[in-house]
């Protein structure tokens, strides 16, 4: 895993890197802000391929409970990923409402990833 922090004005988001998946449960994602707090970035991008493909299977309730505790504990964050293989009216729907509200973002590259969650 390597993070790198990107900073924009007084904002620092962290962009977390991996080949292989570290979010398996809530657990890692509780470490994961933890991690990226220490660095002192209180928001957070993660790639698609670093999560547990359960996550997107909303009925697993993985998602609800990860993205809970982002939301818990204040942590913005951005989803980067191609979705369309996960294209369930479900799951379409749940990301479209989490952007809407702009504190969980699930978007298709870097810049909108930094773009929202900059954006207040």
């Amino acid at each position: 895993m390597n993070i790198v922090i990107h900073p924009v004005g007084e904002i620092k988001i962290a962009e977390i890197l991996s080949e292989t998946i570290l979010i398996r449960e809530v657990q890692d994602a509780l470490d994961l802000m933890a991690d990226c707090s220490y660095m002192g970035a209180g928001r957070i991008i993660l790639h698609e391929n670093s999560i547990l493909p359960d996550f997107f299977e909303l009925q697993t309730g993985l998602a609800g409970e990860i993205l809970q505790k982002f939301s818990n504990y204040k942590v913005k964050l951005a989803i980067i990923g191609d979705f369309s293989k996960h294209a369930r009216r479900s799951l379409m729907d749940f990301m479209y409402e989490s952007n809407k509200q702009g504190h969980i973002n699930f978007v298709g590259s870097l810049e909108k990833a930094i773009d929202a969650l900059t954006n207040e």
